[in-house]
Formats: C-alpha cells, structure tokens, sequence
C-alpha cells in the first residue's frame, strides 16, 4: 500500500512577494511615499500655527468633521491614524529584515569608498529610523494624548503646542527628529524611485533635486514651529 504524500500549500501571493528582497524593498518603497504623503499634510497643516489660535483651533476641529455626515465624528481622523501606523510597522519591519539578510549575504565587509558611502547610506537610515520611532511614541503622548503636556486642555491644540515646545528640551527634541526625518527622506525618495523603477539616467538628475528639495521643504517646515515658540513668534 502506498503511502500518502503530504504536498506543502503553495505560497500565497502576497506571501512570496514579502519573503521576497524585491518585495520588502516594494513595501518600503510603497509605504514611505504613504507616510511621505501624510508628512506633506501634516506641515502644511502646522504652519497654520502662524496664524493665530483661532485659525489653528479651527483647524484642529475640522480635521475630526472630514466625511460627516457619511463618517461618524473623527471616524476619518482614527482611520488614517491607522492607515498610517500599519504604513509605518511594514516600514520599519521590512526595513530591519532588509538590513539583516544584507549583513547576512555579505560577511566580508566593503573597502574603500565605496563601504564609506554605503556605510553613511545603511547608518543615517538606520539611525534615523530609530531617533523617528522614539519621536513618533513621544510625539502620540505629547500631543495626541496628551499624557506628558503640561497644562494640556482638550480641544485646544494651538495652546498644547505651545505648552509643549515652551519646554527647550521638547524642542530641542523635535529639531533633532526633524534633521534626521530630513536625511531619511533624502535618502529614502531616490531609494524608493529606484525600487518602482521609476529611475532612469535621463531622470536622475531631477529624482536628485526633487528628494533634495522635499527633505529641505519639509525638514524647514516642520523646524518653524518650535522655533516660532522659542522665540516669541508663536506665543
């Protein structure tokens, strides 16, 4: 009698394209111009702080009215907050797996420039990533929840920012993040052009200049705001 064979389920789909390289470097690539798309919003919204508390708190208010009446109350407000952390957990998953198989399948270290450039590459992201993930926890505490803000009022976002970034160390905080949220676009935007293919030897040159430009644009926008607090501007 012959004995039954038991044949392992083919992969899904979405399973082979995860355990894949290319595929992880697809759901960075993906996920960042996501989080990327958020980040543009979020200044944009920020800068309104320079317009007074009324325009800010309004501001604030209308955020949690986007879809009514189709949406309940802020429906609209907790399902991008959702969207965007899965966009982030996949990041930064995919993003560790990437960096361990590379350490894997390359025992012998670079020399030269060309290890000094993929050495400051592998470091600004690596350590960009995690000075980003501790900000985003302090952030979500400090003005979400409002758990560490001294003074905290709900309802009133213009009057908690400035509670916040009235503390020196807060600011000094947010600046630092927002360097290393710089370099990480920088470098994160050419990377993801290349991985959608997108790249090509005519367009290099402007991929450059438009990753240069977002990581400046963004990294001076988000930078006004503590300045503005620390120096009166915002008050």
């Amino acid at each position: 009698m012959a004995l039954a064979t038991r044949t392992a389920n083919p992969p899904s789909l979405i399973g082979s394209v995860w355990r894949s390289t290319v595929g992880k470097k697809a759901v960075m690539a993906v996920t960042g111009m996501i989080m990327l798309a958020y980040l543009v919003a979020h200044m944009l919204g920020n800068l309104k702080v320079f317009f007074g508390a009324g325009e800010f708190n309004h501001y604030g208010a209308w955020i949690r009215t986007i879809g009514e009446p189709f949406l309940h109350h802020e429906w609209f407000l907790w399902l991008a907050r959702v969207a965007l952390s899965v966009a982030v957990v996949l990041h930064g998953v995919a993003a560790y797996q990437l960096s361990r198989r590379d350490l894997a399948a390359r025992p012998v270290k670079y020399r030269g420039r060309g290890r000094r450039r993929t050495s400051y590459a592998t470091r600004t992201m690596r350590w960009g990533g995690v000075i980003l993930g501790l900000f985003i926890v302090w952030h979500i505490l400090d003005l979400t929840t409002l758990t560490v803000n001294p003074n905290a009022q709900e309802g009133r976002p213009y009057e908690n920012l400035v509670a916040s970034f009235d503390r020196w160390y807060v600011s000094a905080f947010y600046i630092v993040a927002m360097l290393a949220l710089g370099l990480h676009i920088r470098h994160g935007f050419w990377s993801a052009a290349q991985t959608l293919g997108v790249g090509s030897a005519r367009r290099d040159r402007l991929l450059k200049a438009l990753a240069n430009g977002l990581a400046a644009l963004l990294t001076c926008g988000f930078i006004a705001v503590p300045l503005g607090v620390l120096t009166g501007v915002v008050s």
